[in-house]
């Protein structure tokens, strides 16, 4: 949480705590804000100044909450934010948003609602097709988890099927060109690993803590992790400069680096024969599969196929 805010700020921010976690104690309201414990108590003083009726129990099940009969102010939207949010969620199809979205159309001021629905009614898109929405509750709970720090059990199916079990680290959850990752550290493979969180079958938290790395750029280190630590290991050869090759070359793919006059592809993958017709097939340069054997075999079976393809 910004560091910059002012008391003010960090109560109505204690009010939304309480609101969505009724019975959070100060420690966790002090965790939330990031604040002490004091200053935590201090915040909910301000609301009972206010007028908000905040009841507190004590005990090993104690904590906070908002009174019976709490009314909390509406949310508002200006005309481009109301906008912007149906623009946001028009390209997708899934009825858990659609109704939200609907819900939030009818709850606004008559004009602002008159343009949305409009909006909503009659534009057009075409949903991305490599778009996959992962389980809300999965999401939540991997969220959850990142943010309380705390370590999961996690059950993952691979792109090639094969299923798993493991206890991980959550850094963080990045939304990347309309996929979903999570960004962990794998306690069986101790190190960093990235799954599409529309694999993750189930998520279990444990009462174990992480501690993240201080200097996390989460976005980055998803970009540098996502083509490291699957099953299979590549490694692909161009014949042309890294400069140009790289404008062709995803993260997932691997690690490009300079070699001689060309470049080399070093990474691993999953699943071969997406890596041979997905990708390697759509690459303008003439590259040499070194390694490994099941992407070479994947690559050979390609090329028989297009070969059979234009013979008379």
């Amino acid at each position: 949480m910004p560091t910059d805010l002012s008391p003010t700020a960090r109560a109505l921010r204690t009010l939304e705590i309480l609101r969505t976690r009724p019975g959070a104690t100060a420690d966790e309201l002090a965790a939330s804000l990031g604040v002490t414990e004091r200053a935590a108590r201090r915040y909910v003083g301000i609301l009972r100044e206010a007028g908000i009726p905040v009841e507190s129990t004590r005990g090993p099940y104690g904590g906070y909450r908002l009174g019976r009969g709490t009314r909390l102010p509406p949310v508002v939207f200006t005309e481009e934010e109301a906008l912007g949010l149906v623009m946001a969620a028009l390209d997708d199809t899934d009825e858990l948003v659609a109704s939200a979205l609907g819900k939030v159309v009818r709850a606004l001021p008559e004009r602002i609602g008159r343009l949305a629905a409009t909006l909503r009614d009659h534009a057009s898109a075409a949903p991305d097709p490599q778009s996959v929405r992962p389980d809300p509750a999965v999401t939540g709970a991997l969220v959850a988890a990142s943010a309380g720090r705390r370590s999961v059990r996690v059950e993952y199916r691979s792109e090639s099927g094969v299923e798993s079990e493991g206890e991980v680290d959550p850094w963080a959850v990045v939304l990347r060109q309309g996929r979903w990752y999570l960004l962990c550290r794998s306690h069986r493979a101790d190190a960093v690993r990235t799954y599409r969180v529309d694999r993750i079958g189930s998520v279990h938290q444990t009462t174990r803590a992480f501690d993240p790395p201080d200097d996390l750029d989460p976005v980055a280190a998803l970009e540098e992790h996502l083509g490291l630590g699957w099953q299979y290991a590549t490694r692909v050869r161009f014949d042309a400069p890294l400069s140009e090759v790289a404008r062709w070359v995803g993260p997932p793919m691997g690690r490009l680096e300079a070699s001689g006059d060309g470049c080399v592809l070093v990474g691993t993958t999953s699943a071969p024969a997406m890596y041979a017709q997905d990708w390697l097939a759509r690459m303008p340069f003439g590259f040499r599969v070194e390694g490994g054997p099941e992407l070479r075999a994947a690559v050979a079976a390609v090329a028989a196929r297009f070969t059979a393809a234009v013979e008379s």
